[in-house]
C-alpha cells in the first residue's frame, strides 16, 4: 500500500483529465496526485464504457485508488466528478478522507434540468457534438471571463468535441438519472470543501448554500466573477483552497 498522501482528481462532462494539467504542476511532490480518465472520456478514440452511470463511475474511483495501492483519498470532483465522488463515498465512505465538490452538487436533477438534459441529447443525436460544443462551454465562463478567457474556451470546447458522442449521449443521461446524495452529506465521516462560482450558471448560488451546512464539518470558497469554472476562471485561489484543505485533511 501507499504511504503517500493520494489526491484523485475527477473531471466532469465532456472533459478528460487533461483540465488538471496545470491546476496540480506544482502540487507538493508528497502526494500522490490521480488525474484518471473515466472510461468512454478524454480521446475520439477512448473505448466506449459498459455503463456511464454515476455508480459504474464510484467503482472505477475504487478501481483507481486500488491500483494506486491508496487506502485513503481525497477526492476533488468537478461538476459530474463531484457526482461519481458522491456515489463513490455512499458505497466506500472508509476510503474518503475528504471530498472536493468543485461547482458540483449533492442534490438530483430537478424537472427543469431534466427537460433541458432530454433537449441536449435530442440536439446532439440530431446535429453532433461539435455543433453542440459551440453553444454548450460559453455559458459555463462568468460573463467577465468569456471574452478574457478565450484560449481556454476553445480548449475546452476542443475537448469536448474529441469526447465520443456515445460517451457524450450516455454522460449526460446519467447525470439526468442521478439519485438524490444530500444523505452522503449528513452522513459524512470526511470534511468537504465547496468550491462555489456565485456567477455559476449549472450548479448555482442557492443550490449550493443549501448544501454547505449540511455535513458535520465543512468549508466554502465563495467567488465573485467565476462560472462553472474555477481552475481555470481562478487557479490561484481554487488551488490555494484545495491544498490548504488537503494539507489540513493529512494533518491529522
Amino acid at each position: 500500500m501507499s504511504s503517500q498522501p493520494t489526491l484523485i482528481f475527477l473531471h466532469g462532462f465532456a472533459e478528460s483529465r487533461e483540465i488538471w494539467t496545470e491546476f496540480t504542476r506544482d502540487f507538493p511532490a508528497a502526494y500522490q496526485v490521480l488525474t484518471p480518465n473515466f472510461p468512454g472520456y478524454g480521446a475520439e478514440d477512448a473505448p466506449q464504457a459498459a455503463d456511464y452511470s454515476m455508480e459504474a463511475l464510484g467503482e472505477f474511483i475504487k478501481e483507481e485508488l486500488a491500483k494506486a495501492g491508496a487506502s485513503q483519498a481525497v477526492l476533488v470532483g468537478h461538476s459530474m466528478g463531484g457526482y461519481a465522488a458522491l456515489a463513490f463515498a455512499e458505497k466506500y465512505p472508509a476510503y474518503v478522507a475528504g471530498l472536493v465538490l468543485f461547482h458540483s452538487s449533492a442534490l438530483p436533477d430537478d424537472e427543469t434540468k431534466k427537460a433541458n438534459r432530454n433537449k441536449n441529447i435530442s440536439f446532439v443525436e440530431r446535429h453532433g457534438v461539435e455543433k453542440f460544443m459551440s453553444t454548450f462551454i460559453r455559458p459555463l465562463f462568468a460573463d467577465a471571463n468569456e471574452q478574457t478567457m478565450m484560449n481556454e474556451r476553445q480548449q475546452l470546447e476542443a475537448m469536448g468535441i474529441n469526447t465520443p458522442p456515445a460517451s457524450v449521449l450516455a454522460g449526460m443521461q446519467a447525470m439526468r438519472d442521478r439519485p438524490d446524495r444530500t444523505a452522503v452529506l449528513r452522513n459524512a465521516t470526511f470534511p468537504v470543501l465547496f468550491i462555489v462560482g456565485k456567477e455559476d450558471l449549472a450548479i448555482t448560488l442557492d443550490t449550493s448554500l443549501a448544501q454547505v451546512a449540511l455535513p458535520p464539518v465543512s468549508t466554502a470558497l465563495f467567488l465573485d466573477g467565476v462560472g462553472h469554472l474555477g481552475f481555470v476562471e481562478r487557479p490561484t485561489e481554487t488551488r490555494r483552497a484545495v491544498l490548504d484543505f488537503v494539507a489540513g485533511v493529512f494533518a491529522k
